[in-house]
């Protein structure tokens, strides 16, 4: 039987003295992806920063893989407006596995940033720094589990076809992946499935 890569059993969350969710169980194994669906406010990030060990739940527990094998993106980009494109993916990535700049290149090469490698993110658009934060997605032997905030926030609509092309590969190839976004994804993985939470409602 596949094994999960992720378990979270009985999840419970309060923020603010409301309740966002409880008793809240998910498993995700190798292959599968999940999104996570609600209205704003309704604790899909809370849930999100639970799975990736970033926010402690209130109730209930969750066995992850190892931090080396997982890749967690933020809503916000996460990346140092005074470091060049290239220094913030190579300092992002060496935080957990090693890399080379040659292939912090190569990724952001894939995402069409190759002439914008040395430039302080400062000077790039919103868009171009999401993709700097995205590259990480195109680096060699990726962390297997891949926990993404709002991934498509900024991108234009090659750039977001771009993206879904990425994950549907990424579970091809074993991986798994839980997501929150607006948008509706155009080709679903294999094995997808959406978790929509209704703010304790």
């Amino acid at each position: 039987m596949n094994q999960p890569l992720l378990d979270a059993v009985a999840l419970r969350c309060e923020r603010g003295g409301r309740l966002l969710f409880d008793d809240l169980s998910l498993g995700l194994a190798a292959g599968e992806s999940l999104q996570i669906g609600g209205v704003n406010g309704s604790g899909k990030t809370s849930l999100l920063r639970i799975l990736a060990g970033l926010l402690p739940a209130d109730a209930g527990e969750v066995r992850r893989p190892a931090a080396a094998e997982l890749l967690w993106l933020g809503h916000a980009p996460g990346i140092a407006e005074g470091l060049t494109a290239l220094e913030n993916l190579y300092s992002l990535a060496n935080l957990w596995r090693p890399t080379t700049p040659a292939a912090c290149l190569a990724a952001l090469a894939a995402l069409g940033l190759a002439d914008w490698a040395d430039e302080p993110c400062r000077q790039l658009s919103a868009g171009q720094r999401r993709r700097v934060a995205l590259a990480r997605l195109h680096l060699p032997a990726p962390p297997r589990l891949w926990l993404l905030d709002e991934p498509f926030t900024a991108l234009d609509a090659a750039s977001c076809t771009q993206l879904e092309e990425r994950l549907r590969a990424h579970c091809a190839a074993g991986g798994a992946l839980v997501l929150t976004s607006h948008r509706e994804l155009e080709v679903l993985p294999e094995g997808h499935r959406l978790l929509w939470l209704d703010g304790g409602r």
